[in-house]
């Protein structure tokens, strides 16, 4: 679908479910309670979702601990795992439309994005590891004649996913897919701006194969089911992406319960460097805008911080302040809109709120910088171009999450480096030169998860994704992602 108007048609027939799933039914909140969830790019309501606390949680957590003790799917030989997983891949591609429009709906993304990325990523994912089961193999440890030890890995067995808005279809499938594939029963938690796309995935998987209560989601807000989660006992693993404030949370819920492993992909202020000898300037600038711009700005390996030498600063701004003049915002089903709507007008508010103190900081404010009003809702921001921002500016130190880019020019490559790594963050970094021996001295000194060099945020299901610092621990993607959802398990055998 490309054309504007059809999926203006599609969108006001499109379903969306307003109830938890539980056991493979729906489930209402106990309390009775929902929350609204709005569209931002028209300020319509879409629903009220079941706004699941502790009683449902706890409801939850009984189903999977059931499902996994029961053993339906943990003791599925791995190549029957793989067929189910197989088809729930398949079924996500021929729910495309939906899903799409589902997460464009709820948290304003342009519905293309969804339609050419999110989706086919989300199934790319649950298809590459369920590949990947009957691929991998245990281990004999080198002990002496006459006894035998077997390394394998188990599931942990209840795992908990918690993901955010942003990209809320992908995110929960990097979760969820390994998960799933280790043999662990799950509860998603989607964010309460963007619920619908995990319900209807939970939808799909039940017709893919996996057994009820193998895959549960509790919809509802971060304080009431999130912290349940948290804290509950029987949780055996919590995942979670988002914020580093509600990361930190998570470390205490599992201290103040039952010491559950937490993994954790949170913040970010990715720095994007530029050298002098970088042949193709045009590329690079493109590349920052995308960078920065891309989905609204939402993302949290965003390459928020543009670190130009000093000797090419000038002509690379004036190149990045023409590219910026493509990401315009507008309407989400609009095909040809590069980006959408901010989630909600309290996110909006937050980044203007950056704009303005980044002016009151004394950046110069060169494109962009203003709202902008589109069918009714001013919840859309122009792509943002602050010079002059030095290292001690907000914009500098904390996470926009949103169209606005800060622009420091260096005078050296120790200078850069120094600028670079001087963060609470180390999620991802980039490097333009085309100096090899730079490059290759760069990227090995920079504290980043990963470094893209002569591009930005480069991404493939099959290498890790994470950083250190206060980004967080552990990684999604590739084989990796498995040491967070199965443990070691050591079996000894004295022979006779």
């Amino acid at each position: 679908m490309t054309d504007f108007k059809s999926w203006q048609q599609r969108a006001k027939k499109q379903r969306v479910i307003d109830t938890a799933l539980i056991a493979g039914l729906p489930h209402n909140a106990l309390s009775g309670e929902t929350f609204p969830v709005v569209n931002p790019a028209t300020n319509q309501l879409l629903a009220h979702v079941a706004a699941c606390s502790d009683a449902d949680v706890d409801a939850a957590v009984h189903v999977a601990r059931r499902s996994f003790e029961n053993g339906p799917w943990a003791r599925l030989h791995p190549r029957e795992r793989k067929a189910v997983l197989l088809r729930l891949s398949a079924l996500i591609l021929e729910h495309r439309e939906e899903l799409a429009l589902l997460d464009s709906l709820s948290m304003g993304k342009p519905v293309m994005d969804a339609y050419t990325l999110d989706v086919p990523g989300a199934a790319g994912v649950f298809a590459w590891y369920a590949e990947s089961l009957d691929k991998r193999y245990d281990e004999v440890a080198p002990t002496g004649l006459g006894t035998l030890a077997t390394i394998t890995r188990v599931p942990l067995g209840v795992v908990a996913a918690v993901v955010p808005w942003n990209f809320p279809l992908d995110m929960a499938a990097w979760k969820l897919a390994p998960a799933l594939a280790a043999g662990n029963s799950v509860i998603l938690k989607p964010a309460e701006q963007s619920p619908f796309s995990a319900l209807r995935l939970a939808e799909l998987a039940l017709e893919a194969g996996v057994p009820e209560g193998v895959f549960n989601v509790v919809t509802g807000l971060g304080e009431q089911a999130g912290r349940a989660l948290g804290l509950h006992p029987d949780v055996d693993a919590l995942a979670f992406t988002g914020s580093t404030q509600v990361g930190k949370y998570f470390m205490q819920y599992a201290a103040q319960s039952n010491l559950k492993q937490v993994w954790l992909e949170c913040g970010g202020k990715s720095p994007n460097l530029v050298f002098a000898d970088c042949q193709d300037l045009d590329l690079a600038a493109e590349k920052a805008a995308f960078g920065i711009f891309f989905n609204q700005g939402e993302v949290c390996s965003a390459n928020s911080r543009l670190l130009v030498q000093r000797s090419i600063h000038d002509e690379f701004v004036e190149r990045l302040i023409e590219k910026a003049r493509h990401w315009q915002p507008g309407d989400p089903l609009n095909p040809a809109s590069k980006m959408g709507a901010i989630v909600d007008a309290g996110q909006a508010a937050r980044i203007m709120g950056y704009i303005q103190s980044a002016q009151n900081d004394g950046a110069r404010l060169v494109a962009g910088g203003d709202r902008v009003v589109i069918n009714g809702s001013n919840n859309f921001v122009q792509p943002t171009l602050f010079t002059g921002v030095t290292p001690d500016m907000a914009l500098s130190r904390e996470e926009v999450f949103g169209p606005v880019l800060a622009i420091t020019p260096f005078d050296d490559e120790d200078q850069a480096v120094q600028m670079a790594n001087d963060h609470i963050y180390g999620l991802a970094a980039s490097v333009w030169s085309d100096d090899l021996n730079r490059a290759h001295r760069v990227a090995s000194r920079l504290n980043a998860g990963t470094v893209s060099v002569n591009t930005v945020d480069a991404l493939d299901v099959s290498v890790p994704f994470g950083g250190g610092k206060q980004s967080g621990f552990g990684r999604d993607l590739s084989l990796h992602s498995f040491d967070k959802y199965t443990q070691l398990k050591t079996t000894w055998f004295q022979l006779r």
